[in-house]
C-alpha cells in the first residue's frame, strides 16, 4: 500500500490554517520546546519574542578574554576584523581611543542571534562609562587622579589585587597612601600585564625588576591604563 506523503507546500498551508496569526510570522531564532504544539509555535513566532542567550564577562578578565568570548559564542555575528584594540575602539567611535582596556561593564549580556560583537561591546562599554560618570562625579577631592581612566585603573589594579571585596578598601587605602607620598605601587598584577604573552604562571625577581610601562616595581605612579575590566 503506497504511503501517503504531504508536501511541503501542503503541510506549510496546513500550519498556517491553524493560525490567525499567520501572516505576521516575524523571521528569527525562536527556542521550541517539545511540549508546545504547532499552534504555539506559530504564535511565538508572530510575536517576534525570539531565543536569548547569556554572555557573561567575568570581573577581573581583560578586553581580551572577551573578544575570545564572543568569537566562540553561538549567534554572534562576527564584524570585527581582528583582537586589536586599536580596532575595537574604531569601530566603537570611543572619544578616548587608547582607553579601552578596562572600560567594558562585567555582567551577563543576553541578545539574540545575528546580534554583532560591536553592538554587545557597545552596551558594555556604555554602562562602564555611566558606572564611572557616576563614582567620579561623587568621588573625594583629595584623591589621586588625574582623570577617569586612571580611576578606571586602579579599580581594575585593586580587582587583581584581591578577589575578596571585603579587603578591597584596605588595599585601595594602601595604593592610594603610596601615590600621595610618592612611593611605587609595586603590585604584581601590573608586572603580569605588562609581560603580555611571555608570562608563564610565575613571576622571578627579574621580571621584577625588568622595565615596562605597566610594571610598577620599576616606574612611579600609575601604569597608563588598566590591566582588567573592574566590576
Amino acid at each position: 500500500m503506497p504511503k501517503k506523503v504531504l508536501n511541503r507546500r501542503a503541510y506549510s498551508n496546513g500550519c498556517c490554517a491553524l493560525s490567525r496569526n499567520c501572516r505576521t510570522l516575524r523571521p528569527g531564532t525562536y527556542r521550541f520546546t517539545p511540549q508546545m504544539t504547532v499552534r504555539e509555535m506559530l504564535q511565538l513566532m508572530a510575536s517576534g519574542k525570539e531565543a536569548q542567550f547569556p554572555l557573561r564577562f567575568v570581573e577581573g578578565m581583560r578586553l581580551s578574554d572577551y573578544l575570545k568570548q564572543l568569537r566562540e559564542s553561538p549567534y554572534i555575528k562576527h564584524t570585527l576584523s581582528d583582537d586589536k584594540y586599536a580596532t575595537v575602539a574604531q569601530a566603537l567611535e570611543l572619544d578616548n581611543p587608547e582607553w579601552v582596556e578596562g572600560w567594558f561593564w562585567p555582567d551577563t549580556w543576553m541578545y539574540t542571534a545575528n546580534t554583532s560583537d560591536v553592538a554587545i561591546l557597545k552596551r558594555a562599554h556604555q554602562k562602564m562609562v555611566t558606572q564611572v560618570d557616576k563614582v567620579w562625579d561623587g568621588r573625594a577631592d583629595n584623591l589621586p587622579y588625574h582623570d577617569k581612566n586612571q580611576l578606571v585603573t586602579m579599580a581594575s589594579i585593586i580587582e587583581k589585587e584581591t578577589a575578596v571585596a571585603e579587603e578591597r578598601d584596605r588595599v585601595s587605602s594602601v595604593f592610594i597612601n603610596r601615590l600621595r607620598i610618592g612611593m611605587r605601587l609595586q603590585t604584581d598584577p601590573t608586572v603580569i600585564y605588562g609581560m603580555g604573552e611571555s608570562y608563564n604562571g610565575k613571576l622571578s625577581r627579574k621580571d621584577l625588576e625588568t622595565p615596562t610601562a605597566y610594571n610598577t616595581y620599576t616606574i612611579s605612579g600609575m601604569p597608563p591604563g588598566a590591566i582588567a575590566n573592574p566590576g
